[in-house]
């Protein structure tokens, strides 16, 4: 099991200065930030964002105010929100996920942003170094690609006889690309077809999970894609009622009803960029604040839904679960 005690120990830390933090700022002055996100489960990295900096003496509604834009899974949109926040003077810009952060680096040009990437920042051309990442972004990094084949290979324990697997993700998105390649990869290891359901809008997904047929595959199985994540809630009930068994990188996916995630804590990232936040506030050059690395992955499995599905899963994978919904 995921030890965290250590992690929140170390985070509590880095909050305890909050007092102190808070006498910085502006006497009277509202800071404005600005959040662009996908929606669906990557709200919760706006709640942590928001608990975060209450704790770093900045609460929403006083200290400060958000402005989000939530672009429901149409990437299209993130640069028109991108652009209205600059224009609106912001403050800076939270931007969820890799390819939300690369929309809204282009359609920006000066505003300071702080970032969740699920992939390598420097690898995709946001960052020049972790440690000084140059220009005017810094942010999170984490492992939502590179969990891909862990992914895979719990939901192979999970079930045994795991033959095909079913998987969308948009192929314009450099981040679903990577994770792509790293399930092909995992999925010839396991002796698991892999069926890809490339789509370019929440349209097309749509569409082709509830035109799924029983017997097409034997399990749902999400790669890092914000566009699909985006539209979790929908992909759940659909193979809920399909009776299909669903793997997600979220814990908000399991909590809804699908059978097992391995992944990040949304709500953990957010928190976890609230010191980065809060320092470009104060006035730090984005440019000279290291990017935070996070590689905490949670295993949560759904038991009731496993019975509902008929499957048994083991004791000792029940045990090395972060957390069983019952």
């Amino acid at each position: 099991m995921i030890d965290r005690r250590a992690f929140l120990g170390t985070l509590a830390g880095g909050l305890i200065a909050a007092p102190l933090a808070a006498k910085a700022q502006q006497a009277g002055k509202v800071y404005r930030v600005g959040v662009v996100l996908e929606g669906g489960p990557y709200s919760a990295t706006v709640e942590g964002l928001r608990d975060g900096l209450k704790e770093l003496g900045l609460e929403d509604g006083k200290q400060l105010v958000f402005h989000v834009r939530d672009t429901k899974g149409d990437l299209k949109a993130v640069e028109t929100a991108a652009r209205s926040l600059e224009a609106e003077k912001v403050d800076l810009i939270y931007a969820v996920n890799t390819s939300v952060t690369l929309a809204t680096k282009r359609a920006t040009t000066k505003v300071p942003i702080v970032f969740y990437a699920g992939t390598d920042p420097l690898s995709v051309g946001l960052i020049q170094s972790f440690n000084k990442p140059g220009g005017r972004l810094t942010g999170v990094s984490g492992q939502l690609t590179d969990t891909s084949a862990k992914r895979l290979e719990l939901l192979k324990e999970i079930i045994p006889k795991l033959h095909r697997v079913v998987t969308f993700y948009n192929p314009d998105n450099p981040v679903a690309h990577q994770g792509i390649t790293l399930t092909r990869d995992a999925a010839r290891r396991l002796n698991v077809e892999l069926v890809e359901r490339p789509v370019t809008s929440v349209e097309a997904l749509r569409a082709g999970v509830e035109a799924l047929k029983q017997g097409e595959a034997d399990a749902f199985f999400y790669v890092g894609d914000a566009m699909v994540g985006s539209q979790t809630d929908l992909i759940v009930d659909v193979t809920r009622a399909k009776r299909l068994p669903a793997m997600f990188s979220s814990k908000h996916a399991v909590v809804r009803g699908a059978l097992a995630a391995y992944g990040e804590s949304f709500y953990a990232l957010g928190r976890l960029a609230a010191k980065q936040v809060q320092r470009v506030l104060l006035g730090a050059d984005p440019g000279t604040i290291p990017v935070e690395q996070f590689d905490r992955p949670e295993f949560v499995i759904n038991l009731k839904t496993a019975k509902a599905l008929g499957l048994t899963i083991p004791p000792s994978l029940l045990a090395r679960a972060d957390q069983v919904i019952e």
